[in-house]
């Protein structure tokens, strides 16, 4: 094979390899690898980060609106997902503007990215929490997933079989 072959086969390879699990424009980049959970147990403020995960609740205030956040780890296209009941903690993100509690409602999961901006104490029932903020430059609402029943209809081994 010739050089020139090589080097458009090469190109070729990376360009459906990169079509394959891509993240949406704004999400992308270099981000810290930690979690809410770190972050709420040492300090990292300035750290720049992409977390996700499921809203609890949505505030809006004066001239930005805070919404306080159950992470999730985030898969490869940086859509939050629920592989187990393990959770990566809470946070809460802000950024200027309003945002509608009414389309950012309870569960709809939201990929955030920004930095450490400081933290936040709350109480959760009667348990005083640490919240990580976060002042976000990108605010990444999800679609909502679809759940689909799947029915699997057997055909009988025999044609007198459940034919009728």
């Amino acid at each position: 094979m010739t050089r020139v072959g090589r080097a458009v086969l090469a190109a070729a390879a990376v360009t459906v390899m990169a079509g394959c699990v891509t993240q949406p424009a704004p999400l992308q980049g270099e981000y810290a690898a930690i979690t809410p959970r770190m972050a709420a147990e040492s300090d990292v403020a300035g750290s720049t980060v992409r977390w996700g995960g499921r809203v609890i609740q949505v505030e809006p205030r004066e001239n930005r609106t805070c919404f306080e956040m159950l992470s999730t780890d985030l898969s490869d296209n940086a859509r939050p997902y629920w592989a187990s009941d393990n959770t990566g903690g809470r946070f809460i993100a802000c950024r200027n503007g309003f945002y509608d509690p009414a389309l950012f409602e309870q569960g709809r999961e939201v990929t955030f990215t920004g930095r450490v901006s400081g933290y936040e104490n709350r109480r959760i029932g009667g348990y005083d929490y640490r919240f990580p903020t976060v002042e976000a430059d990108v605010v990444y609402l999800w679609p909502v997933r679809e759940q689909v029943d799947v029915i699997n209809n057997y055909a009988a081994p025999w044609p007198w079989w459940g034919w009728w």
